[in-house]
């Protein structure tokens, strides 16, 4: 055998029977595996070991030879050399076929090559290869034509009429006949005439088939191999039979088709010893192309073949594709060693930039460096007695771990990877407990939540990965998203929920109209309870002038740094979002990831300070509900009406009866959030962002309204009630009829999306920023995306939105001045794609990847801004995959939040 693990370039060809039977340790004639009484392999059979070699180290079959010295000897009695068992994992059988069967890759696949090569139609390469018509391989001097079908009754028909003019075959063995006669140079150069002569349907099909047969030619692989006289049998140990505790036997799936496979291969060549008639000849022969299909690749035509529990069984296709397969498990996937995994847990006292990892997660992660730094500090004499301290967790132990981990960053991923926010480095601080602690604010990037999602930790070893971790993926380095340049890092849930509470204004609140002459003053009020977070305060400040405020707004606007200015208003979700923007392009990364910190422990705090609970008298249904339903009722009547005196068709009623109830609905919920108080939890919560929105208070409170049946449609009976009142037994089957479906839609699109980020990244992988400018002139035109209806114009997308971060190709003038606002191949920052705005201009020459010249990848100035960072994009960044992952991620998250809903 040839060293596997050394080699220069590796090509995949078809095998010849030639080269399949060198391959070949012997041919296995029977399908037996093992004798069942001796556990021994069976002569001849399976696992032979005349074949495949011997079972056990340096000793053959029969037991004549035993031990190493009789090394390379083949035993006189048993046929078996006395070798290493280990050859069982390289030694090859074949089976020596009775008829031609063909490879169900060539014939099967898209294109199909066997018909291309042949000028064949799969359907008609079908009818001939599975013995359902014949095939003309030589006219000869008769009316038929070469590869012209004939039925069963054709050819007796023919036969007799011409008797032996003519030759037509059926089956593999025709088709490799054809194949033979194939001229591959004579092929090609006709193939070449026809593509310059003909045009249209005809020339495609030419094109394709000259690529099949140029493949053919430059790779010195013969036509006929595709039909296969034998087959290799892979070494057993691949196949393995292990005997399980209750003496049941477990196997391969692929010994049971090999099986199928021997047993009609024995039986054809029976049968044709026998000289059967040629019917059942004929069968049987269809039944042993089945068995090799099956073998090679189950399922492909027809219905799999299945194994007990009606399972279908694991071909030799199926051990090499999906994500189960030999390239993606074993090839690409990898076990990785310094590597941890346990559930999360939330850690709202940690830094941005840390983690919290259990004690003894973390001796075992850092096992080598605690060991070095034992010896190093003289508490262990040699590695040995450091290993032996480290295994029996002596109390020194946990000083030094401290120490080793100490500016150590590791790694924390959560499945599914969707994009690279995925895996963010930490700074890890010991705790106790066995759960991996994280920071609130990085669930949104990992998407993780504290219902029992687990992380996995990876250990960067070298110096250059504990750089590269610090610097390009600190969780304070990431704080905007890849995709959209928006920040990531933003306060959710009790977080908003605090913020918002604090920044409230009450009417008639304790304090009210007290003034207060600095900040201090205000906090040993408050502390003493003589004036409401939400009073409406006046502060005096340093430089005499008045503000007026509240003392919670005060609180909130003392963690921003210096400089930035009061925020006097209430702070919700998309506020909050906005003020880390300004807050990252005003300070940069660590500044604001200081500041977060601080945002996030206010939240909490007065989170917890406002006692937000949920209650049903919370949802309050509005008094006026009743009578609004009967208006739409009344509505509907009469619509009713209308339709049986013929002056609607079903469709307008349809739509008018489908307006009134979301009207209806619409009134109701308006009514209902308009009666709220402001300070109402539920309200609060969907108000601030912080959880719900007003069509979930709308389900509560109001009325549920139309919901869409299982083909999407809405259906016209609305749901009156809402889950406060209850629902009735109709409308509870309604509701929940669509939603079923909704529900089994979602399983299987998420397994659809996934697959779609995988070919996304498959095809962009190798776009990378090459050099800093490709030269090009050319570029794009952008304007404002609008959307029209009507008189009605939407702003999809503002211009400056458009051209912000891009690189403009011509000078942009302003249109009155004529002052250059951006010169040529320079970046159109923020302020400046707004000012342009701003001034009238309506469209802009900016440079695009799609005009890019560089020969492979792009070019920074085609490119622009990297959005995760602000700045221009470095040579070296892998856009490619940032743009995959972008689509991917959005698209695999819409499909799976059906979950949890």
């Amino acid at each position: 055998m040839l060293d596997v693990n050394f080699f220069d370039r590796i090509r995949i060809g078809l095998a010849s029977p030639e080269q399949i039977r060198a391959w070949s340790s012997g041919e296995v004639k029977k399908p037996e595996t093992i004798n069942y009484r001796t556990l021994k392999p069976e002569r001849e059979g399976l696992f032979c070991e005349k074949i495949f070699g011997p079972t056990r180290d340096w000793e053959c079959h029969c037991g004549k030879y035993k031990r190493v010295r009789y090394k390379g000897i083949v035993c006189d009695r048993c046929g078996v050399e006395v070798t290493r068992a280990k050859v069982r994992r390289e030694r090859m059988g074949h089976i020596e076929l009775a008829a031609p069967v063909s490879h169900i890759w060539f014939f099967k696949g898209i294109p199909s090559r066997m018909g291309l090569l042949l000028d064949l139609s799969p359907r008609t390469l079908e009818k001939v290869l599975y013995f359902a018509s014949y095939i003309v391989i030589d006219p000869g001097e008769t009316t038929l034509s070469k590869l012209q079908l004939l039925s069963e009754g054709e050819y007796r028909e023919y036969s007799e009429k011409f008797g032996g003019k003519f030759k037509a075959g059926i089956g593999a063995e025709a088709i490799k006949k054809l194949l033979e006669e194939i001229d591959l140079d004579e092929l090609s150069a006709e193939l070449r005439k026809e593509i310059r002569d003909s045009t249209g349907q005809r020339r495609v099909r030419a094109v394709r088939r000259l690529e099949v047969v140029e493949a053919f030619r430059a790779s010195g692989n013969r036509p006929e191999w595709m039909i296969m006289d034998v087959i290799p049998v892979i070494p057993p140990e691949l196949r393995p039979m292990v005997q399980l505790d209750g003496g049941r036997f477990a196997t391969s799936d692929l010994n049971d088709l090999y099986r199928r496979v021997i047993n009609r291969n024995n039986r054809l060549k029976r049968l044709l010893e026998l000289g059967a008639p040629d019917i059942i000849v004929r069968n049987e022969k269809r039944m042993l192309q089945e068995a090799v299909d099956a073998l090679i690749d189950n399922g492909r035509r027809g219905r799999p073949v299945t194994g007990p529990g009606n399972r279908p069984l694991k071909s030799l296709s199926d051990m090499l594709k999906g994500k189960q397969g030999r390239f993606r498990q074993n090839l690409l996937g990898k076990r990785v060693d310094y590597s941890g995994r346990s559930v999360i847990v939330v850690g709202p006292k940690l830094k941005m930039y840390q983690c919290g990892l259990p004690k003894e997660m973390a001796l075992e992660l850092f096992k080598p460096f605690v060991m070095k730094e034992l010896v190093a500090r003289g508490l262990a004499h040699n590695i040995k007695s450091a290993k032996k301290m480290v295994e029996r967790v002596r109390p020194e132990v946990w000083d030094v771990v401290e120490d080793v981990i100490k500016e150590h960053p590791v790694l924390l991923n959560r499945a599914p990877t969707l994009h690279r926010l995925g895996i963010q480095a930490f700074e890890p601080v010991l705790v106790e407990g066995r759960a991996i602690q994280i920071h609130p604010l990085v669930c949104t990037a990992y998407n993780a939540d504290f219902d029992g999602d687990q992380m996995a930790v990876h250990v960067p070893l070298s110096a250059e990965a504990q750089a590269e971790a610090r610097l390009l993926m600190l969780s304070t380095n990431n704080i905007l998203v890849p995709s959209s340049g928006r920040p990531i890092v933003t306060p959710t849930q009790d977080m908003v929920i605090g913020i918002y509470y604090l920044t409230s204004r009450r009417a008639g609140a304790m304090g009210e109209g007290k003034y207060f002459g600095s900040i201090d003053e205000v906090r040993h009020a408050y502390d003493a309870g003589a004036v409401s977070l939400h009073a409406w305060i006046t502060l005096r400040q340093p430089d005499g002038s008045r503000l007026e405020t509240t003392p919670g707004r005060l609180f909130f606007n003392e963690v921003l740094p210096e400089g930035f200015e009061y925020i006097n208003d209430v702070v919700d979700k998309k506020k909050l979002g906005s003020l880390v923007e300004a807050l990252y392009n005003r300070t940069g990364a660590s500044e604001t990831a200081k500041t977060l910190d601080e945002i996030m422990r206010l939240g909490f705090q007065y989170s917890t300070r406002s006692g937000t609970t949920v209650s049903v008298e919370d949802i309050s249904v509005p008094a006026s509900k009743h009578e609004r339903v009967r208006q739409a009722e009344a509505e509907v009547d009469q619509i009713e009406s209308q339709f049986r005196r013929g002056l609607l068709t079903p469709e307008e009623r349809y739509q008018r009866v489908c307006e009134v109830w979301t009207r209806a609905k619409e009134t109701i919920t308006k009514e209902m959030l308009d009666r709220f108080d402001r300070f109402n939890p539920v309200y609060m919560m969907a108000i601030s962002g912080a959880r719900g929105n007003e069509s979930q208070i709308s389900q509560l409170a109001g009325m549920r309204g139309l919901v869409a049946d299982p083909t999407g449609k809405t259906f016209e009976i609305p749901i009156k009630a809402n889950f406060r009142e209850g629902l009735t037994v109709l409308e509870y089957f309604i509701s929940s009829h669509g939603t079923r479906k909704g529900l089994a839609d979602t399983a299987l699109r998420t397994a659809d999306s996934g697959y779609l980020t995988r070919r996304l990244v498959d095809v962009a992988q190798d776009v990378i920023v090459r050099e800093y400018d490709c030269g090009t002139e050319e570029g794009i035109t952008v304007s404002a995306i609008k959307e029209v209806s009507g008189e009605h114009v939407a702003v999809i997308e503002p211009l400056w939105e458009r051209i912000a971060g891009r690189v403009a190709l011509e000078d942009v003038q302003h249109p009155e001045t004529g002052e250059v606002l951006v010169r040529a191949n320079e970046m159109i920052d923020d302020d400046t794609a707004k000012l342009i705005e701003n001034v009238g201009i309506e469209k802009v020459k900016i440079r695009s990847v799609l005009c890019c010249e560089t020969r492979y990848g792009v070019c920074v100035k085609c490119y622009g801004r990297n959005l995760a960072t602000g700045g221009l994009v470095d040579v070296g960044e892998a856009v490619g995959i940032v743009a995959a992952q972008s689509i991917g991620e959005p698209g695999t998250q819409l499909t799976m939040r059906t979950f949890h809903t």
